[in-house]
């Protein structure tokens, strides 16, 4: 199946510039969202981890089935403010501004190894920072995954040293 197919460009979203990467069409077609999922669990096969760390909002959409399919729990990477108990907190940057994320400090624990999950690769800023959380939580980031790698923005350079894998590159 050809997911490109059900990944929809709309312009000057969420800033005029910006060539915005829709994967409703892809969410809302059972068979393209089954297929995401499965293609992303068999190219992470082969490695252990011990929880799915998936990033506010879209990244849930994918990171919670990816959990459940491969018997993980899951922990959520969330704007701060959102999170209710203590928590460790890393700032970022995007292709269209700055941001900052958190996680719950018992979230993860020491040692764990940690499948962190997102939608889309752009300049990588978003992995970056939950890298960060996973490393002050003690664990480490043994693997980083993603539907849509947008190659012209460099992302994956902000993240050497890390194993990527993206199921799509445009």
């Amino acid at each position: 199946m050809d997911l490109s197919t059900y990944i929809r460009d709309v312009p000057d979203f969420p800033k005029k510039g910006i060539l915005f990467k829709d994967i409703t069409p892809l969410l809302k077609d059972r068979r393209a969202f089954a297929a995401a999922v499965d293609a992303l669990k068999d190219r992470l096969s082969g490695q252990t981890f011990d929880a799915v760390a998936a990033i506010e909002a879209r990244g849930y959409i994918l990171g919670a089935p990816l959990a459940y399919a491969m018997g993980l729990g899951f922990v959520p990477i969330r704007k701060i403010g959102k999170l209710p108990w203590r928590t460790f907190q890393a700032e970022y940057l995007l292709e269209y501004g700055a941001g900052a994320i958190e996680v719950h400090q018992d979230g993860l624990v020491p040692g764990q190894r940690v499948l962190a999950v997102d939608d889309v690769l752009a300049t990588g800023g978003t992995l970056q920072g939950t890298a960060k959380l996973v490393e002050q939580s003690g664990a480490t980031v043994a693997a980083m995954g993603v539907l849509l790698e947008l190659t012209a923005l460099g992302g994956r350079q902000r993240l050497t040293g890390y194993r990527l894998e993206a199921l799509l590159q445009v």
